[in-house]
């Protein structure tokens, strides 16, 4: 278990610079997820990590380690990848035990070592099957095994889970938290799946265009996003423009096209002026339907569409110029939801301040 420190990394292809100054402290035995849109850089960081690529600029340090220019074999990390990469002419145990041959380990202890891997995975039944005779969630965890039987420092995953069905993506969450936690592995996780993140990791960082946005655990990204791209990549919100009327405290109040709103900063360091420009986030669940005028942070507008979903209702609420989505558990407004004029109200620490 160990910590991985990353320092003012920079990696260029050609006059592309993919990873910009990054700066990054993973804690041991972490579960540390790197998430943005395609072409964001998160693959590459992961790949530096492993020493596939080397960095123009920067270090990275396994613990008190440098291990910025050492070859990939020599970092002993275990890396999965999204194509699952298993040898289709071996059986599920010899796959498992590739890495271990590799490194001359005895074949006693390589043996042991296999069954132990397999087990942890709940996969010592299909020893001696070939991957053709797996379905894809059981070649993930062979793929699960094979990584953790070299006994690594960490655990990299590229979109480990892209290539299965819902279900089995759904299943295989909950398993790879287990036996990394089992493990007590540091583990690095690539993904583009937003509930991915949010469902099992410990911390998550959120990059664009080489650098790094925002990094704070699954409710602090989603609840506090720092700005419109974060905000926007990570859920579903509704983005109103305002102008700034005050700022104390970490709270704001913000005058909008559809009236005026009480808030939070979404970036705690943010020191916006007065008349500023600013953007409000509200995510869809937190606005609370009414027919009466609420004292504040209210939208007034009619119902557009409503959709029954059983445990959700969702809304279109036209205000204006404005369209917002509306998100209501358990729905008891949508009967009445067509006529009339409604309300949307949210509570100051659900309207997020975005100083952009």
């Amino acid at each position: 278990m160990i910590s991985i420190r990353i320092q003012q990394l920079t990696k260029r292809f050609g006059n592309v610079t993919a990873l910009h100054k990054l700066d990054l402290t993973i804690e041991p035995g972490e579960l540390f997820f790197l998430l943005g849109p395609s072409g964001c850089g998160k693959t590459t960081l992961l790949r530096s990590l492993a020493g596939f690529y080397i960095p123009d600029e920067g270090r990275i340090f396994f613990g008190a380690e440098d291990v910025t220019a050492l070859a990939p074999h020599k970092r002993n990390t275990g890396m999965m990848f999204q194509s699952y990469a298993l040898w289709p002419h071996m059986s599920v145990a010899e796959n498992v035990a590739f890495g271990l041959e590799e490194r001359k380990v005895p074949r006693d202890e390589i043996k042991r070592r296999v069954a132990e891997a397999l087990e942890s995975v709940h996969m010592a039944v299909y020893a001696e099957r070939r991957p053709n005779q797996l379905s894809g969630g059981q070649q993930q965890r062979v793929a699960l095994a094979r990584a953790l039987v070299i006994r690594p420092r960490c655990l990299l995953l590229d979109e480990p889970l892209s290539n299965l069905d819902a279900k089995l993506r759904l299943e295989m969450r909950a398993e790879i938290r287990r036996v990394c936690k089992e493990f007590n592995l540091t583990t690095v996780y690539v993904t583009h799946d937003q509930k991915e993140a949010l469902s099992i990791s410990d911390r998550m960082a959120v990059l664009d265009h080489g650098r790094i946005l925002q990094v704070g655990s699954p409710r602090d990204v989603y609840r506090r996003p720092v700005c419109r791209t974060v905000a926007d990549f990570i859920g579903e919100t509704d983005f109103l423009p305002g102008t700034l009327v005050s700022a104390t405290g970490g709270s704001a109040v913000v005058d909008t096209p559809v009236g005026r709103f009480e808030g939070v900063l979404g970036d705690a360091n943010a020191k916006p002026a007065v008349g500023a420009t600013v953007t409000l986030s509200v995510r869809p669940e937190c606005w609370v339907l009414s027919r009466e005028a609420p004292a504040r942070n209210a939208v007034r507008g009619r119902i557009g569409e409503a959709i029954y979903l059983g445990e959700i209702a969702q809304y279109d609420l036209i205000a204006g110029a404005h369209e917002l989505k509306i998100l209501e558990l358990n729905p008891r407004f949508i009967e009445h939801s067509a006529r009339g004029e409604v309300y949307a109200t949210a509570e100051p620490e659900d309207v997020v301040v975005l100083c952009e």
